[in-house]
């Protein structure tokens, strides 16, 4: 135990309800991507009252929080804000009943099924534990509520705005995400720990006429199916064996009535993968072939691309992710598990990209530990209800402390450092 995660255990039975009922109506009234009005807003008046020089719409919502606290190293700590737009299948008292207006103008439901607001609730645990315990640390603690993580535009959003916001730049980038995972762990993993995720939109032009002559079109259906099916070979022949890649078309849109041909279909499609070099051959695969589809088809026009989101690769600094984890194992010892690389993905990694600093991710389990230890007994983790999932509820207890510890501990690796360790940035 440092002397940050100690001031938690003396005064988490008192601020524990405050963030229980913080988590709660967070969760009952979410917001969507680059939304986040009131989210951000009761972010921000909690930290001012601590003391935080607060700078608010950074990125459109995002809320920065700055502690000075003599000198040191300048510690970012992130938590991201947004919620899915699911409709909540928990059953829980405090569950969302919340609908909004999607960018498409679709009325959705909307649902923390990620949990990002038990990543909110923590982080004003550890902004006010470092606010009323600074004889425990030294240095500059910069608090940060991203918007737009769920549509990978957030980081971006407030990075574009941080200088001329007058914010300073990090020496280390931390971040934390309650996943599927037995209550009271953590997980860590040095290099690549999620994946880098690529969506897009590919609109594909034919030429409509009646069903019943299909001689006096370019049918886009036909295609949209061939090229459905063409787009699967490029992991299964393109890929070498010893790499690892995910395409998945999610959704294929066409025509009105069984006897019209349209006179176009739209195919949307997510990639994931763990190296720069197959995500570029990825993207230029889905092209080539997307292009000769068309051109086998004699389509009137090429096809036209839209990225829909981006994520690189989180791919956590070796040297700084070695500090974090002594520090996870001095507070919880054997619940330390080293973790498989994930095939989710994340926007976190744009801070520490943008500013060529270190920066490190990690997961905190949320599942009840003995329903964890049935399934994985039983060889059925995965029917456990995942993030993203309607029915996704990570149990609170131990989990919301869990979670302060972890965040306070990797922040203590910098800003409480040992003799051996003081002033060592990397």
């Amino acid at each position: 135990m440092n002397s940050l995660t100690a001031a938690l255990d003396r005064v988490y039975a008192q601020i524990a309800p405050e963030l229980l009922e913080i988590y709660k109506d967070l969760h009952r009234n979410p917001e969507l991507s680059m939304q986040e009005h009131r989210t951000a807003g009761i972010a921000a008046d909690y930290i001012g009252k601590l003391g935080y020089a607060v700078t608010r719409g950074v990125g459109v919502t995002g809320v920065v929080g700055v502690l000075r606290n003599g000198e040191g190293p300048t510690v970012m700590l992130r938590a991201d804000m947004d919620a899915l737009p699911i409709a909540e299948d928990t059953g829980l008292p405090y569950a969302s009943t919340v609908t909004a207006t999607d960018t498409e103008g679709r009325s959705v439901g909307v649902a923390h099924s990620c949990g990002h607001d038990l990543h909110v609730a923590w982080m004003l645990g550890a902004a006010r534990v470092l606010a009323e315990h600074r004889d425990a640390w030294q240095g500059t603690v910069l608090i940060v509520f991203q918007p737009g993580e769920e549509t990978a535009e957030g980081a971006n959003a407030m990075i574009a705005d941080w200088d001329a916001a007058g914010l300073p730049r990090a020496d280390v980038v931390l971040g934390q995400h309650v996943m599927v995972g037995a209550a009271g762990t953590v997980s860590w993993r040095e290099g690549v720990i999620l994946s880098a995720g690529d969506s897009l939109k590919v609109q594909l032009f034919g030429r409509g006429s009646h069903g019943s002559q299909p001689q006096t079109s370019i049918d886009p259906v036909v295609m949209a199916a061939a090229t459905v099916m063409r787009l699967q070979t490029i992991v299964s022949r393109e890929i070498g064996p010893q790499e690892s890649a995910v395409l998945t078309i999610g959704s294929l849109q066409a025509g009105t009535k069984e006897n019209i041909i349209p006179d176009d279909a739209t195919i949307k499609l997510n990639i994931r993968t763990y190296d720069e070099g197959v995500r570029e051959h990825m993207l230029q695969a889905v092209r080539r072939i997307c292009c000769a589809e068309c051109d086998a088809s004699n389509a009137p026009r090429p096809p036209e691309f839209t990225t829909l989101s981006s994520y690189p690769l989180t791919d956590n600094d070796h040297a700084a992710t070695a500090r974090i984890v002594d520090a996870f194992r001095a507070q919880f010892g054997d619940a330390v598990l080293q973790s498989k690389r994930m095939a989710a993905s994340e926007d976190f990694s744009v801070f520490g990209r943008t500013w060529g600093v270190p920066y490190v991710f990690w997961f905190v389990g949320g599942t009840d530990p003995e329903v964890h230890a049935k399934a994985k007994a039983e060889g059925t983790l995965n029917r456990i209800p995942s993030n993203h999932s309607p029915r996704f509820a990570p149990v609170l207890d131990p989990t919301l402390e869990t979670g302060l510890q972890a965040m306070l501990s990797a922040a203590s690796a910098w800003l409480c450092p040992t003799a051996s360790t003081k002033g060592d940035t990397a």
